[in-house]
C-alpha cells in the first residue's frame, strides 16, 4: 500500500448537520501526524473536469488544510468545502461499464487528478451516491495493471434520511429529526389555536426514518411512510390517495369524538414515487423521481378537505406543509458533532492504522469503530448501495405505532356504508 503522506477529502451530495465536524476531525488527525490534507471544492465537479487544459488550482479548485482553520469549525454550519450532486459514475453499472474509455471518462478524470496530486489516499463523504462513486473508483483501480498507481478510499456515510446500510444512525440525522419535529409542533400549537389540521409532508427520500422520527418527536396524531404502504392503500403498484384521505378523515373524527379537533399527519416524501402519474414526474439528477416537487403534503390536504366535506357535511381546515430543507445546514446537535467527529477520526485510523481501502467507516455501541468492506453494501451484481428500509413490525415502527392516535374502528369508512 505505501506510506499515506497526502490525503484528499471530498464531500458530495446534500448538506447535512455536523458535515464540518467530520472534515475537521478528519484533516486534523492527518494534519496533526504531520500529514497533508487536500479538501476539494463543491464535490466531484472540478475533479472530473480535470484535464490538460483545466488544471485544478489551490485555493480555487481545493484549499490545503492548515491547522488554525480548525478553529471553531466542528459545531459550525455549512460544508467549509462546499458540496454539489455531480457524480462521474454515471451510466457505470458493471465491469465491463468500467473498461469502456468513453463511459469511465469522467471516472478516469478524477483519478488522473488524484494520482497527478500526488494524493495516495481519498476520503469520501457523502450519501448514496457518493458511496457507489468511492466504489466505482476503487473498482476502476482494480481493474487496472498491477504496475498503476493505486489512491486507497474510504468512505464516510453522510444523510440525514439514514437510509444507509452498514451502520445504526448517519450523522445529521437527529440534528433533522430535531428541527423538523419543532417545527411540527409549532404547528400543532397553530393548530389547537384554530381547531385546524396539517399534512406535513418531509424530506426522507425513498425510506421513511425522517417521517418516524420527527412524527416520535414532534407528537404527531399519525405517520406514514413507504414501509407502510400496504393494507388497502396500494392499488396495482399505485397510491390510493382516496383510500389514504379517508384514512386521515378516519383520524380526525375519532379525534373529534374525544374532543380534539385539531392535529398532524406526516407523510414520508417516498410515498411520492407511488403516486399515480409518477412516471411522469420530474427526474431528479438520478433519473429518479423529483419527490419534493411532487408536493404530496398539499396534495394530500386538498383530497382530504374534499372528503371531509363529503363524509361529515362540515367544512375543515386542512394544510399541506413541506419540512426539509430548512434543517440539512441547522446548529448540529451535540449528537451529531459527537458521531461525525468519530467518524472523520475513523477515516484516518482506517487508513493509517488499519492500512484500510475500500471500506466504509461505521460506529455501533458507544461509538466502536468499524469498518465495513464496500462489497457487503453493494445491491446485487450492480455496483452501487442497497437503500435501508424501516422494517415493519420493528420495535423503532412499533414505537410510532404505539405513540399515534388510536382510531376508534366505530368511525372508519368504508365504501358503499352510510356516511357518517
Amino acid at each position: 500500500m505505501g506510506s499515506i503522506q497526502r490525503v484528499g477529502l471530498v464531500f458530495a451530495g446534500g448538506p447535512a448537520p455536523a458535515a464540518n465536524a467530520v472534515i475537521s476531525a478528519a484533516a486534523m488527525s492527518f494534519v496533526e501526524a504531520g500529514r497533508e490534507v487536500i479538501g476539494f471544492f463543491h464535490g466531484y465537479s472540478n475533479l472530473q473536469a480535470y484535464g490538460p487544459e483545466r488544471p485544478l488550482i489551490e485555493d480555487k479548485h481545493y484549499r490545503v488544510f492548515r491547522t488554525d482553520d480548525f478553529s471553531d469549525l466542528r459545531n459550525s454550519r455549512g460544508v467549509i468545502i462546499g458540496t454539489s450532486r455531480v457524480g462521474p459514475g454515471q451510466g457505470l453499472e458493471t465491469d465491463d461499464d468500467l473498461r469502456d474509455r468513453q463511459k469511465t471518462a469522467a471516472l478516469d478524470n478524477v483519478y488522473r487528478a488524484l494520482v497527478d496530486l500526488r494524493i495516495d489516499a481519498l476520503i469520501s463523504i457523502g450519501g448514496d451516491g457518493t458511496l457507489r462513486t468511492a466504489m466505482l473508483l476503487h473498482r476502476y483501480q482494480g481493474l487496472m495493471p498491477e504496475t498503476a498507481t493505486q489512491v486507497r478510499i474510504v468512505h464516510v456515510p453522510k444523510t440525514i434520511d439514514n437510509d444507509y446500510r452498514g451502520i445504526d444512525f448517519t450523522f445529521g440525522y437527529f440534528t433533522a429529526v430535531d428541527v423538523m419535529a419543532k417545527e411540527l409542533q409549532n404547528l400543532r400549537a397553530d393548530g389547537i389555536a384554530t381547531s385546524s389540521y396539517f399534512i406535513v409532508e418531509t424530506m426522507g427520500r425513498k425510506a421513511g426514518w425522517l417521517s418516524y422520527g420527527v412524527a416520535i418527536a414532534g407528537e404527531a396524531n399519525w405517520v406514514v411512510g413507504p414501509e407502510d404502504v400496504q393494507d388497502g392503500l396500494l392499488e396495482e403498484g399505485v397510491l390510493d390517495t382516496a383510500a389514504l384521505a379517508d384514512r386521515i378523515v378516519d383520524l380526525m373524527v375519532t379525534r373529534e369524538g374525544r374532543g380534539k379537533h385539531y392535529g398532524t399527519v406526516v407523510l414520508a416524501e417516498g410515498l411520492g414515487a407511488l403516486l399515480p402519474g409518477g412516471e411522469a414526474a420530474p427526474k431528479d439528477h438520478k433519473g429518479d423521481v423529483a419527490l419534493g416537487g411532487l408536493d404530496l403534503g398539499r396534495t394530500m390536504a386538498t383530497l382530504t378537505t374534499e372528503r371531509y366535506l363529503e363524509r361529515t357535511g362540515r367544512k375543515k381546515k386542512i394544510r399541506g406543509v413541506q419540512l426539509g430543507y430548512e434543517s440539512r445546514s441547522a446548529l448540529p446537535h451535540a449528537y451529531d458533532v459527537m458521531l461525525a467527529s468519530q467518524l472523520g477520526i475513523g477515516a484516518y485510523r482506517a487508513l493509517v492504522e488499519e492500512s484500510l481501502t475500500g471500506h466504509m467507516i461505521s460506529v455501533r455501541g458507544q461509538f466502536e469503530l468499524e469498518y465495513v468492506p464496500f462489497e457487503t453494501l453493494q445491491e446485487g451484481d450492480t455496483i452501487g448501495a442497497e437503500v435501508r428500509y424501516i422494517q415493519p413490525g420493528s420495535d423503532f415502527h412499533r414505537l410510532a405505532r404505539f405513540l399515534e392516535t388510536r382510531v376508534d374502528l366505530a368511525t372508519t369508512w368504508t365504501p358503499g356504508r352510510r356516511r357518517e
